[in-house]
């Protein structure tokens, strides 16, 4: 995994910490602001996570052709979630993305088993799955606080 792999990805968790953040912070008039932006970012970030494996899938090697339509659908599905989770209200629609968030790392998981995902990728993933997922699951909990 190249360094800017590592720091690139710890960039991408700070609009998360810093909506988060602010869904705590900002008065109750303006906090709808906040919440929306860290869904929007979190539907942002859940589609590029199933964008992922069409590129691996678009690039596999001819051994790895009987995974093409799983790899293809993990492409898919994702954004599908992600764009049903910004149409709910802020406390489902949140937890929705965390819950995709963390389940697209969990398949992906299924995948490195096979050999089909690279294992450095699958550890940075998860770190970076389990802060933006905190993330998401504090602005849920700043929308039921008011």
């Amino acid at each position: 995994m190249p360094p800017s792999a590592r720091w690139l990805g710890a960039a991408g968790l700070l609009p998360f910490i810093a909506t988060a953040l602010l869904s705590w912070m900002l008065p109750p008039e303006l906090r709808g602001f906040a919440l929306f932006a860290l869904a929007a970012y979190g539907m942002v970030i859940l589609s590029f996570l199933g964008a992922v494996h069409w590129g691996l899938a678009l690039r596999a090697p001819p051994e790895e052709a009987r995974y093409g339509a799983p790899r293809l659908g993990l492409g898919v599905v994702p954004a599908l979630v992600a764009w049903a989770a910004l149409l709910l209200p802020p406390v489902p629609g949140l937890a929705l993305l965390a819950g995709g968030i963390l389940a697209t790392a969990s398949v992906e998981s299924l995948a490195a088993r096979h050999g089909l995902v690279p294992t450095d990728y699958m550890r940075l993933r998860w770190a970076l799955s389990l802060g933006a997922a905190l993330c998401l699951l504090a602005g849920a909990a700043a929308a039921l606080n008011g």
